[in-house]
């Protein structure tokens, strides 16, 4: 059966490359029918907090996928102990009773990796290892790579096909410290192992722990689950985006908290490394699952770009303007409410439901929200400059007539789009005008500017108590 994990350590937020891997695990196990597991890394005890576990977990609720199963790595330390001891027993590790500063001072001195520079403890006795073990001396459960003869240990990985690695190139790597606690390499193979993990996917920077792996894998007598290794997330320099260097830009919250949709949030990572072989930008989530496999992921490091101004992707932005145009009314007025709240606004019953079709297409994210609506909810208008009042440059005098006049209309008139444009046409062509000449000076008077969602839908939101109000309001700056 195919099952999958995603197994992040809480060691900081959610990174926008770790809620990728997240996704496309979670696509690839939902489009054939397969078990989605959370496993929190959580055994590097020095580094982990709980503020970052709840931000991890914040990020992926946010996200709105789900998962099947849910595990905490550290509550399974009887577990990985007894494979370590396992593979121990089996001969395939041994003791290592060097001191850890002898170690690094020999490494360093001479440049080698750690099981060159302690080569007696691999042909150490079983015995002499028992009797100093015994002794209390501490140690560390090292395994013990094929070295006479070497040999490759090779895997077909699903995104960069064949790897192969010499056994002479990777160190005898640690299993348990000194402490008796596994190191990541032994906790991750066994809970893999232990929840029967078929598909192994993640970032490229793991691909050489993979021969590793593989190494406990076959000396726990286990077919090595299959591997696919996603491309990097980079920035527009070409570095690796990363916490401490990009801060903000690389965490999920921030996209969150400018205003974007998840499923578009979803769509723009989607997009980072995977094609769909298609025209296809816009994709609803249950459109890509539909057609989502390893081989739309591109081997070549994706690009996130931003800048030091902006940490938003301009094609996140795009994408999510595409998806909140597509929402239907009713879903996008729901999703309008707190970001009225925020904003400190109450709007009345049915009234988001009426502004929302008005404004959908100028919004990228909800945060545009308070901006491109404020008129509907402030009274009176906040100063505006009354020179675009002026229909025509300098003319105060026709600005007046023509609101005036439009004052006259909209007393009488039917607060509909047809009755409303009905009424200030007529206006306009009783008066001598251009119908733009009328509709000017009444938008920017009705919303405190120029550029406004469309006048008639506009207007008959406002009301005809608010929409004369703000006539008024407009002649009197004219006045002063």
């Amino acid at each position: 059966m195919l099952r999958v994990r995603f197994a992040p350590s809480p060691t900081g937020y959610l990174h926008i490359g770790s809620a990728r891997t997240f996704i496309f695990n979670w696509l690839f196990a939902r489009r054939h029918g397969g078990t989605m597991i959370l496993r929190i890394d959580d055994t590097d005890a020095e580094r982990n907090t709980q503020t970052s576990e709840d931000s991890i977990f914040e990020g992926l609720r946010w996200l709105g996928l789900d998962w099947d199963e849910q595990y905490r790595q550290s509550e399974r330390l009887d577990l990985h102990t007894a494979m370590a001891w396992r593979i121990f027993e089996s001969g395939h590790a041994y003791r290592d009773f060097t001191p850890q500063e002898e170690a690094a001072e020999k490494a360093h001195a001479t440049g080698a990796s750690m099981w060159l520079c302690n080569p007696e403890m691999r042909e150490l006795s079983r015995e002499e290892s028992d009797r100093r073990a015994a002794a209390g001396e501490p140690f560390v459960i090292r395994f013990r790579v094929p070295r006479e003869p070497v040999r490759d240990v090779t895997f077909a990985d699903e995104v960069y096909g064949a790897q192969s690695k010499s056994t002479a190139d990777i160190e005898d790597f640690a299993l348990l410290r000194s402490n008796g606690l596994p190191t990541y390499h032994m906790a991750s193979c066994a809970d893999d192992a232990d929840l029967r993990i078929s598909h192994i996917i993640r970032g490229q920077d793991h691909l050489t722990n993979t021969f590793k792996h593989i190494l406990i894998f076959e000396a726990l007598g286990l077919e090595p689950p299959r591997f696919a290794h996603l491309p990097l997330l980079i920035a527009p320099d070409g570095s690796k985006l990363s916490k401490r260097r990009h801060g903000p830009v690389v965490s999920v919250t921030t996209y969150r908290d400018a205003g974007f949709l998840p499923q578009a949030y979803v769509n723009f990572l989607c997009l980072l490394g995977w094609n769909p072989k298609d025209d296809r930008e816009r994709m609803s989530i249950e459109e890509i699952t539909a057609i989502f496999g390893f081989e739309g992921i591109n081997r070549s490091n994706a690009v996130v770009n931003f800048s030091d101004d902006d940490p938003i992707d301009p094609k996140a932005l795009w994408l999510n303007s595409q998806h909140l145009y597509a929402l239907p009314v009713e879903a996008l007025a729901e999703l309008l409410e707190p970001w009225a709240a925020q904003a400190g606004w109450k709007p009345a019953p049915g009234q988001l439901l009426k502004i929302a079709p008005l404004i959908q297409e100028r919004m990228k994210t909800f945060r545009d929200f308070a901006s491109v609506t404020d008129f509907f909810f402030l009274d009176p208008l906040p100063p505006y400059d009354p020179a675009e009042l002026l229909p025509q440059k300098g003319d105060v005098a026709m600005a007046v007539r023509v609101l005036e006049r439009a004052k006259q209309a909209l007393a009488v008139a039917d607060f509909t789009h047809d009755g409303l444009e009905q009424a200030l046409r007529t206006a306009a062509t009783e008066l001598g005008v251009k119908a733009g000449q009328m509709f000017q000076p009444v938008r920017v008077a009705a919303c405190g500017r120029k550029v406004a969602p469309p006048l008639f839908e506009t207007l008959a939101v406002l009301g005809r108590e608010v929409s004369l109000a703000r006539i008024e309001q407009a002649l009197a700056l004219l006045a002063s």
